[in-house]
């Protein structure tokens, strides 16, 4: 996989994080306690799940059985692409996105998170990528066009990144119907700043699973927790494609005690929506053209003068994210809206870098 796109340290260290939709206030400190009482025997045994896998599939209302926890969301994602874009036995061996024209196929819709295409090609799966419309609205038509006898998993985000715009539930159940034999992978990474979800819907969809991280909300990036729900034959499946022991168990005493402070939850969310209409009443102000989002960050197009802009940000240790070279978002940056102080600074410095590169 490429690894470069993940990279995590700014080159210039500490500075206001806004490029990568971490919780940009913290975890509950409830959680740092009950990493403090973890103790000397917790951790030289091997974790039990039973627990923490009651508490979670109690929190997302279903059965433990349809919940699969993950080493972070990424292992979902590489689970799903493990368990269905594995090479048929006998079939050509290609190299890359030029696969040999037998191979399993796994879809993507552009702009999306680079884990998707680096995971089919990973398992020696075909990448075949749809291109967004000018607004970035999702083009059910053209994903549907691009189904082949081949594609055995759609990975879709919704809210998306870096557009921050829900996928109709219509369309993720037209997906699903359109592959039968395959898996639609729903990224739900933003769920907890949305009330558009597709885990409701699942009972009525078995080849569709919705995956959901601890990392953006409850500020758990670094413990590395995420889970996939789904039909219970599909979860059974996509846990045999990973190993035994792959949660940690501070990642697990982590979330379960993240899950039980809704206050720090709720506090969180308020900032992230007070910030967010911050950033759109600056870029109403300022003539910028911006997504309205139902995630942490906002896409803003600021033109040319995108990679200069986030170099002078980055200067002032204020990180945002250029995501002017992916498909439809040419002069594009993204800011992660989090905690309201940290917005409006950042939003400061970028009224203040755009007055001076004009």
């Amino acid at each position: 996989m490429n690894g470069s796109q993940y990279q995590r340290e700014p080159e210039l260290g500490d500075g206001l994080r806004l490029h990568l939709n971490e919780n940009t206030g913290g975890c509950s400190p409830k959680v740092v306690e009950a990493l403090r009482a973890l103790s000397p025997m917790d951790v030289a045994i091997y974790p039990d799940y039973g627990r923490i896998n009651e508490v979670c599939a109690g929190h997302l209302g279903v059965d433990p059985s349809r919940l699969l926890l993950t080493n972070g969301l990424d292992e979902g994602i590489l689970a799903a692409a493990i368990a269905y874009l594995q090479r048929e036995p006998g079939a050509a061996v290609g190299a890359g996105t030029g696969a040999a024209a037998g191979s399993p196929e796994g879809l993507i819709a552009e702009p999306c998170f680079g884990m998707y295409a680096d995971c089919i090609e990973a398992v020696g799966g075909r990448i075949v990528r749809v291109a967004p419309p000018p607004d970035l609205a999702f083009p059910l038509g053209a994903v549907l066009a691009a189904i082949t006898p081949r594609t055995r998993v759609i990975y879709l985000t919704s809210p998306g990144n870096p557009t921050g715009l829900l996928i109709p539930a219509a369309a993720v159940h037209a997906l699903a119907r359109a592959v039968p034999d395959g898996l639609v992978f729903v990224d739900e990474a933003y769920a907890d700043f949305t009330e558009a979800h597709f885990l409701g819907e699942l009972p009525t969809a078995p080849n569709v699973v919705v995956g959901r991280t601890f990392a953006k909300a409850y500020g758990l990036a670094a413990l590395r927790i995420g889970a996939v729900v789904g039909d219970e034959a599909v979860i059974a499946r996509l846990r045999r494609s990973l190993p035994p022991y792959s949660i940690n168990v501070a990642a697990a005493v982590a979330l379960e005690a993240a899950l039980g402070d809704r206050a720090h939850l709720d506090a969180y969310r308020a900032q992230v929506r007070e910030s967010k209409g911050r950033v759109y009443a600056v870029c109403d102000r300022l003539g910028l053209g911006y997504w309205p989002s139902e995630a942490n960050f906002v896409l803003i197009r600021v033109g040319d003068r995108a990679t200069a802009i986030v170099e002078a940000m980055r200067q002032r240790r204020i990180f945002v994210r250029d995501r002017s070279s992916e498909p439809g978002c040419a002069g594009c940056i993204r800011i992660t809206a989090g905690v309201l102080a940290h917005t409006e600074q950042a939003l400061a410095a970028l009224e203040d870098i755009l007055c001076a590169v004009a």
